[in-house]
């Protein structure tokens, strides 16, 4: 028997019943980069392809006990936030996160969804903004996330610059605005601002309607590179080729819209 001391990762976010968002998808990217993943549940849904019939949040104090039994024992090298669902779960994730020195974080702000549906209250996003994306490492805003955060519209690869700049402002070390909502020539286009270098991260543009689970994968695929040892860039630009192969194998299952392939090359 050969035992072996992965690099481990820790998703701090919600469960999706139907398998492709969320923690699950989270753990299945972090295993597909031989990270071990471990969890913290913020929140339970009902959800399938089709939609989110309920959602059951859990309380602050159990959100931080699992963080807790994570960090105090197995110990992590880079750690990822997702659906936080409510103020007193980000105060609390906020306050356990500035306990975990030397980590690096990937803040996946989810406010608003890809179509434009604000997820959460005025208060949450504001305090997410005061407290939790100062911690970022790396800060993965959706074009309505990051119009939000930087208080302005964004129609525009400049507009993009523009957005990441003012958001970068906030404290996160680097910003990534994520371009999948996008039509046009912009679609898929991600810009990338860490206080000096802008870069445009551009792969293959891939069509289809199978695409639920793409922002909690990349965020997830981030963490697991920073965890590797990847620096924030390359991490991020790793990630976003995963994201990529992972659409080109999306899953046509259920009746709504099916999540990305996260196991690609056992499907082949």
């Amino acid at each position: 028997m050969v035992a072996h001391t992965p690099p481990v990762a820790l998703t701090i976010a919600g469960s999706d019943s139907g398998g492709g968002a969320g923690i699950q998808a989270d753990l299945r990217t972090f295993s597909f980069h031989r990270v071990h993943g471990t969890s913290a549940l913020t929140c339970v849904t009902a959800q399938n392809t089709q939609g989110v019939t309920r959602v059951d949040a859990l309380e602050p104090a159990a959100v931080v006990a699992q963080i807790e039994a994570v960090v105090n024992d197995i110990g992590i090298q880079s750690l990822k936030t997702g659906m936080l669902l409510n103020q007193p779960i980000i105060e609390a994730v906020a306050d356990a996160l500035t306990q975990v020195a030397n980590t690096r974080c990937v803040i996946d702000p989810v406010m608003v969804s890809r179509t434009g549906a604000q997820l959460i209250d005025d208060g949450a996003i504001e305090t997410l903004r005061q407290r939790l994306i100062p911690l970022a490492t790396v800060l993965t805003p959706n074009r309505y996330e990051a119009e939000i955060l930087s208080g302005q519209s964004i129609h525009t690869l400049d507009d993009m610059e523009t957005a990441a700049q003012a958001i970068h402002g906030l404290g996160a070390q680097a910003v990534v605005v994520k371009g999948g909502g996008f039509e046009g020539p912009l679609r898929g286009i991600d810009l990338w601002y860490d206080g000096t270098n802008v870069t445009k991260l551009v792969t293959t543009c891939v069509e289809t309607n199978d695409t639920h689970g793409t922002g909690c994968t990349l965020s997830a695929a981030i963490a697991a590179n920073l965890a590797l040892g990847q620096s924030p860039l390359d991490a991020t630009r790793r990630a976003k080729d995963y994201v990529t192969h992972a659409l080109h194998h999306s899953l046509r299952i259920g009746q709504g819209q099916g999540p990305v392939g996260h196991f690609y090359p056992i499907l082949e």
